[in-house]
């Protein structure tokens, strides 16, 4: 009986030590958020669409590399690419209904709204327009066939 009762104390003890240690850890570190830019647009939403190609640009006045990747933006404007830029005071809704949580976020999407490609944070002048000529010229960057040898 005295056995018993023994094991039964060690286990209470085992059991109340290892609660305290998990207490004492405190909670998991929170998951990174993973930021995306959205799938699809509405080309309704954004005024200026007109062109084949639709290029948006979401900013935040308060955010100073937004504007420079909005600036570099509009530098793609042509009859067949539209541009816009949808700063988060003035357009909150926009915002949210695409699911916008870091800026600058800046999509390139056909004249069906479909994103085809995206960017997330400062870019370069050069990387936008290689993303547009990617998909005007859908593979023309980075298939096998594309990259081989001149001769």
């Amino acid at each position: 009986m005295f056995q018993l009762l023994l094991a039964c104390v060690i286990a209470a003890v085992i059991i109340a030590v290892v609660r305290w240690q998990q207490n004492q850890r405190g909670a998991d570190s929170p998951t990174q958020p993973s930021w995306q830019f959205p799938a699809q647009l509405d080309p309704a939403d954004f005024a200026a669409a007109s062109g084949q190609w639709l290029v948006v640009v979401f900013t935040s006045s308060t955010c100073s590399t937004c504007a420079d990747v909005a600036e570099k933006a509009k530098v793609l404007a042509s009859p067949a690419v539209s541009v816009t830029t949808v700063d988060y005071l003035e357009h909150v809704e926009l915002h949210e209904r695409y699911g916008i949580d870091a800026v600058p976020t800046a999509v390139i999407a056909d004249e069906s709204g479909v994103v085809r490609r995206g960017f997330i944070g400062p870019v370069t002048a050069t990387d936008l327009w290689a993303g547009l000529a990617e998909v005007r010229d859908s593979g023309s960057a980075g298939s096998p066939e594309n990259c081989s040898p001149s001769e």
